[in-house]
């Protein structure tokens, strides 16, 4: 099982591109040629190709340095500007500007492509080879220009968690753990790539995935189908991980989104199958909220959600130190914006609690969710509690959409955590009052704010307890008069 007591950093090596989207609205053709008059175009600059990977990996709240060829052109410091914030860059030396791609939308929908920019890395480094070497553990994102191939010496000593390949690259390294290509770039790298499409071609795909394990002599091959999730093999019998629902958005980006959420959980300790199923689910989400294109780097830093790990399939407990929080607020903080904390047991999640996380999130930027240890909540609410262990609690708070973070104390407050978080906002339910808040002259200290909640009457996780034992009681007597029935 994935062990995320502290999220594991991530080194991305591969090709960095500048992504441009101009998007506006094509009502009309131009006098002067069939084609489309795109009006009141809005451009949008991100990451793209490798560099993608990484800052997904950096926003899932983990310590990520990308190992990219990066000149002096305008392109490659308009992409460093996007970065720095998020990562560690470690440059190449190349051999051209960095490589753009724009795209030209009209309510929404791609019209036309424009790519330039031919730089491709021209060797690799002392410090890069170093950063390979002593990786945790190191993603590679080929794009085909070249930072895998110069790099490859020590990736073939140090071989990747996940690569994510290329056409115009090269084969994976053996002993690589897990590879991802697209089913169109699996059937290029088969020899299939001229064949006819068929109505059902998940035979095909997984002797393809079966062969490329056996070719590239990796450990594992999962093989990515959009919509209808991934196909992972061993070699063997292959494991079929469908999409958790089907989105008809951007799938721009959702590749870099799979290959960076699987590369961390197995970072993280998580077993492949464990990883590409948290891999399916974040790369559905991602197309579902409007893919790369829906990214807002005006924002980013308010947006940050640490509380990836839940969603992507991780089970293990928040970190202790509070360290992803603290990246979060950081973040934060560099855009001006404001953190808003809230703490407490959290033991059976209920209707009162949704609510006053929702209310919270809406006062601020991110949201952060302190809550007690097990140790932390007997000593207050005796042997019986927690119901629910801290792995389990921390995970579905972290599946709230309103939750950006969550961190563990575990003292009986949440005073020292508060300390080193200095949230701007100290939120708490309203069946407590003032004087049962140690916390809000600890706010004070630093210009912070407590303020209460309303709460919604009769729920309680001590309540819900109470009538699920008793509802339990109950059961157990009507089911043994049954068994008497036969």
């Amino acid at each position: 099982m994935a062990d995320s007591t502290v999220r594991a950093p991530l080194l991305v090596v591969g090709d960095a591109l500048l992504d441009r989207d101009v998007s506006g609205r094509a009502e009309r053709l131009a006098p002067d040629a069939p084609v489309p008059v795109v009006a009141d175009g809005e451009e949008r600059l991100r990451p793209g190709g490798a560099a993608l990977a990484a800052y997904l990996a950096a926003r899932d709240g983990r310590e990520v340095t990308l190992v990219t060829a990066l000149g002096d052109d305008p392109a490659a410091h308009a992409l460093r500007r996007l970065l720095e914030p998020w990562l560690t860059l470690v440059a190449l030396p190349t051999t051209g500007a960095l490589p753009e791609k724009t795209r030209v939308l009209a309510q929404g929908r791609p019209l036309v492509r424009v790519d330039r920019g031919t730089g491709r890395a021209a060797a690799a480094t002392d410090e890069a080879r170093a950063a390979v070497r002593s990786a945790r553990a190191v993603l590679v994102s080929d794009y085909g220009r070249g930072a895998a191939d110069v790099l490859r010496d020590a990736l073939t000593e140090r071989p990747p968690a996940v690569w994510d390949p290329h056409p115009r690259g090269g084969p994976p390294v053996p002993g690589t753990r897990l590879v991802t290509p697209a089913a169109a770039e699996a059937k290029a790298f088969t020899g299939d790539g001229g064949a006819p499409a068929r109505d059902n071609d998940l035979r095909a795909t997984a002797h393809g995935a079966a062969a490329l394990v056996r070719d590239w002599r990796v450990g594992s091959v999962a093989v990515t189908l959009g919509a209808r999730g991934a196909l992972l093999s061993y070699g063997d019998f292959p494991l079929l991980v469908p999409a958790p629902e089907a989105h008809g958005g951007d799938s721009c980006g959702a590749g870099d989104r799979f290959a960076a959420t699987a590369a961390g959980l197995l970072a993280d300790g998580a077993a492949t199958d464990e990883a590409v199923q948290g891999a399916v689910t974040t790369a559905c989400a991602f197309v579902g909220a409007g893919g790369a294109g829906g990214l807002r780097w005006e924002t980013a830093g308010s947006r940050a959600r640490t509380a990836v790990g839940a969603k992507t399939g991780t089970t293990g407990d928040a970190d202790p130190a509070a360290g992803d929080a603290e990246r979060l607020l950081a973040h934060v903080r560099a855009t001006g914006g404001t953190v808003v904390a809230a703490g407490g047991c959290f033991d059976l999640l209920h209707a009162g609690h949704v609510g006053l996380l929702q209310a919270a999130r809406r006062i601020g930027d991110c949201l952060v969710v302190c809550v007690n240890s097990d140790a932390s909540v007997r000593r207050r609410k005796g042997d019986g509690r927690p119901v629910n262990p801290l792995a389990d609690r921390v995970r579905v708070l972290r599946a709230l959409e309103c939750v950006d973070a969550v961190a563990v104390f575990d003292e009986d407050t949440p005073e020292a955590l508060l300390t080193r978080l200095k949230p701007d906002v100290w939120v708490k339910g309203g069946d407590y009052t003032h004087a049962d808040l140690p916390e809000a002259a600890l706010l004070d200290g630093w210009g912070g704010q407590t303020v209460l909640l309303p709460y919604l009457d009769g729920r309680s996780s001590t309540s819900l307890a109470a009538r699920a034992a008793a509802a339990a009681a109950a059961g157990g007597a009507g089911g043994s008069d049954g068994g008497q029935r036969g």
